[in-house]
């Protein structure tokens, strides 16, 4: 049988967006494929960023990337209308820009104004920080928006 005129059947195979998910799959996706392939590279620099840098990036970016979507379970009006291409491209486009400056900032300005130590580390962060919200940013939300597009009104 149909369901009634006006109401969206939810897909059975789709699964309800559960934030503790994202943010443990944002983190051990990155951090295991980036320490894995650190680890088989010889670059040890790369495994310890993969689960620190990269990984507790991504791990933070999907946190408050999903809370702010989801919003308690009531998603702004926006957001759901958006094209979701569209949505998704301009989240990351944000996400990646805001990482940008906050590792130009602790690789450049830090070892400068503080005594935090210009340490190699440091350098890294201006790739590990955007790559891994903009990765982090746009799982999260194409997911996201593929859940919310599906639930009933």
């Amino acid at each position: 049988m149909s369901p009634p005129s006006g109401t969206v059947q939810r897909d059975s195979a789709t699964r309800p967006f559960t934030l503790w998910t994202e943010v443990a799959t944002a983190y051990l996706a990155p951090a295991l494929t980036a320490g894995l392939g650190g680890f088989l590279s010889g670059q040890p620099a790369v495994t310890r960023a993969a689960f620190t840098s990269i990984g507790a990036t991504s791990a933070v970016v999907a946190c408050i990337v999903g809370a702010w979507l989801h919003r308690g379970g009531r998603p702004r009006r926006w957001t759901t209308s958006m094209p979701r291409p569209l949505l998704t491209l301009g989240l990351a486009i944000t996400a990646v820009a805001i990482a940008g400056v906050a590792g130009w900032f602790a690789s450049d300005w830090l070892p400068s104004h503080t005594p935090v130590p210009d340490a190699g580390w440091l350098k890294r962060l201006r790739i590990d920080l955007p790559l891994s919200a903009g990765l982090a940013t746009t799982i999260v939300t194409w997911r996201w928006h593929g859940t919310t597009s599906r639930q009933p009104t």
